[in-house]
């Protein structure tokens, strides 16, 4: 079992972007049950809350559907539960060098460049097009 963690700022755009867009992708390509896919939050900001409307609309244009999602705030036990923690920009590597020990081979950026954040861009089709391109990566490195 490939155990995958995605974390943003707040819990309710990007990672759980990542959490369904990926869950999808393992679905489809008949791989679900080789992984266990999560979503968490470096902040408290928005614990319990559901993912964002515009983030969630995005996701359902493309056939992707994420339930009764709420924002957590990612934790030592998630730490030492998942294989690989996937953070979206560089201020949420800031936030997790803080909460989680220092280790590049599980804790790494999803892309080579942050993943645009459409809470302030509002540019979701962006961010989905990032987010795909992180998911396919990681597809294409657990084959």
């Amino acid at each position: 079992m490939i155990k995958v963690l995605f974390i943003c700022h707040g819990n309710i755009c990007r990672s759980p972007m990542g959490e369904y867009i990926l869950k999808d992708m393992v679905q489809k390509a008949g791989r679900a049950g080789e992984f266990e896919i999560d979503s968490a939050a470096v902040s408290r900001e928005e614990i319990g809350n559901p993912v964002y409307p515009p983030a969630r609309r995005e996701l359902e244009a493309h056939g992707v559907f994420c339930g009764n999602h709420r924002a957590r705030q990612v934790s030592m036990e998630d730490y030492r539960h998942f294989d690989r923690i996937y953070y979206m920009d560089e201020s949420n590597a800031r936030y997790l060098a803080r909460m989680l020990p220092k280790d590049a081979q599980k804790i790494r950026p999803l892309l080579s460049r942050d993943v645009a954040d459409p809470w302030y861009t509002g540019d979701f089709r962006r961010t989905w097009e990032d987010i795909v391109e992180g998911c396919k990566a990681i597809l294409e490195e657990f084959q």
